[in-house]
């Protein structure tokens, strides 16, 4: 079984929390904390600004770890690193997803999330508990 080590952000701002929609594959529809694949040689954090970069061309700022989960889906074994994060500049634009709502850490359960994103939403709600 393949391991895929991720990245995510959760950028806060003004008390609520970025979320997106996949706009594609199989898990379209579903909401997720905007992220990706690590590369080779890159940190967590240095995963977590390039695909910000890449998927909303905005520039953010790592705060925290939030939490580390790890999810078994069907053909693969997910490692996600989740960061608090900050934007420094530019408004997030969709590059890669169809839909995106910043969420209050009372009203995240209002989107149909990914399957380990459950996981993170469960630590959010501790953290802000």
């Amino acid at each position: 079984m393949k391991t895929i080590r991720v990245s995510a952000a959760i950028i806060y701002e003004r008390g609520k929390i970025y979320a997106t929609r996949r706009a594609k594959g199989t898990f379209k529809g579903l909401w997720e904390f905007p992220g990706g694949k690590r590369e080779e040689g890159e940190t967590g954090e240095q995963a977590a600004i390039r695909e910000i970069k890449e998927e909303l061309d905005t520039i953010i700022k790592i705060d925290s770890l939030l939490t580390t989960i790890e999810y078994q889906y069907p053909d693969f074994h997910l490692i996600m690193d989740c960061y608090f994060a900050t934007i420094v500049e530019g408004l997030p634009t969709l590059k890669e997803h169809d839909d995106a709502k910043w969420l209050t850490p009372s009203d995240i359960d209002t989107v149909k999330w990914l399957p380990a994103d459950y996981l993170v939403i469960k630590e959010i709600k501790k953290h802000f508990s």
